[in-house]
């Protein structure tokens, strides 16, 4: 028993060393630095390479390119975000049911309310008509206690209707709230532009839908510096004049800001050629303006912003495409910046 456990170690020994000389071939490989995480990240990639994340890697390294350590932050960020989405999507069906269900009664409830307001409107005023009859038609001495019992009623009427008339307000005003938060959930407060929630939706509706799309991903070029020199208020300022820029150049597509000082724009029912064209324009924009300080003028320098764009392919998934954006990104900041990288997709580019 005890040489056929040592059997077996000795065999585990050898597969864990040939497992731990290709991990460190292949860190040397894509000269990447042997940290924790670039291990753990490389014994994932050899353990299972049929993984979706292996399949990434593949896809990224094809023709001879190395992965770099950014490379590994956005894919496992990426992973990170689908395992909290896969973990979370029961919860935010359920929230978004409530909501949908609340906003539903809340509708209900106003049109009950104004149905309710017309009715007892009609009904005090027919009652005023009829005490008024009454009275013309009869000299009797009842006729007093039906004209005070009358005019109780009325005034009991004339409270409800402004109670109602409150209530109807209430309810107008609490369905207006509802739908605000449904659409804050997919906006950024500071800038107002929709935010990566809804950059995703917009990417899964067009896919199923068919129909070409591109996407662009920007991001300010020495922004940390605007934060490090003039303080964090100048900087969302900056954030917010990006926006408003890419807003204005590229109408008609969707502006997001995806996060930090990067911006995603998803680019439907137009060529590369196109894209590039109105991503281009919004470039020269930016880069044509003056910015100063609004406390003392003083010059604020050149903002500009650097930029990723590609195709998507028929049936891609989201992550593929928005990583290929992303590594065209980092190829126009390591290029200079205040530049647009094109890919025709496949791992093709062309400046």
């Amino acid at each position: 028993m005890r040489i056929a456990r040592a059997v077996r170690s000795e065999a585990g020994q050898g597969e864990g060393r040939a497992l731990f000389e290709r991990i460190g071939a292949f860190l040397v490989d894509q000269r990447l630095d042997p940290t924790p995480t670039h291990y753990a990240f490389a014994h994932r990639l050899f353990t299972d390479p049929d993984d979706t994340l292996a399949r990434a890697v593949e896809l990224i390294t094809d023709r001879g390119v190395r992965i770099t350590p950014r490379d590994i932050q956005t894919l496992t960020a990426d992973e990170r975000t689908e395992e909290r989405a896969e973990s979370d999507v029961d919860l935010k069906a359920r929230a978004e049911g409530l909501v949908a269900r609340t906003q539903m009664q809340v509708e209900g409830f106003a049109d009950m309310v104004t149905a309710m307001r017309a009715e007892t409107v009609g009904f005090g005023r027919d009652l005023a008509a009829s005490a008024e009859a009454i009275s013309s038609a009869s000299d009797a001495p009842q006729a007093d206690d039906i004209a005070r019992i009358t005019a109780a009623m009325l005034e009991r009427v004339r409270v409800a209707e402004e109670k109602l008339e409150t209530t109807t307000r209430e309810a107008n005003d609490l369905r207006q709230k509802l739908e605000e938060a449904r659409d804050n959930a997919r906006r950024d407060p500071l800038t107002q532009l929709p935010n990566r929630r809804a950059f995703e939706e917009a990417f899964a509706a067009q896919e199923s839908a068919g129909g070409r799309m591109c996407i662009a991903v920007c991001d300010i070029d020495h922004f940390k510096s605007v934060n490090d020199r003039f303080g964090h208020a100048v900087g969302d300022r900056v954030l917010r004049v990006i926006a408003d820029a890419l807003s204005q150049s590229c109408r008609g597509h969707l502006v997001t800001r995806y996060g930090g000082e990067e911006f995603a724009i998803l680019f439907t029912g137009v060529s590369l050629e196109r894209a590039q064209l109105v991503l281009e324009g919004a470039r020269a924009t930016v880069q044509a303006k003056r910015y100063k300080l609004r406390d003392n003028d003083e010059p604020l320098g050149a903002i500009t912003f650097s930029a990723g764009l590609t195709p998507v392919a028929p049936g891609e998934m989201h992550q593929t495409a928005f990583h290929r954006a992303d590594r065209l990104l980092y190829a126009a900041k390591n290029a200079g910046r205040n530049q647009i990288q094109i890919g025709e997709g496949g791992g093709k580019n062309r400046r």
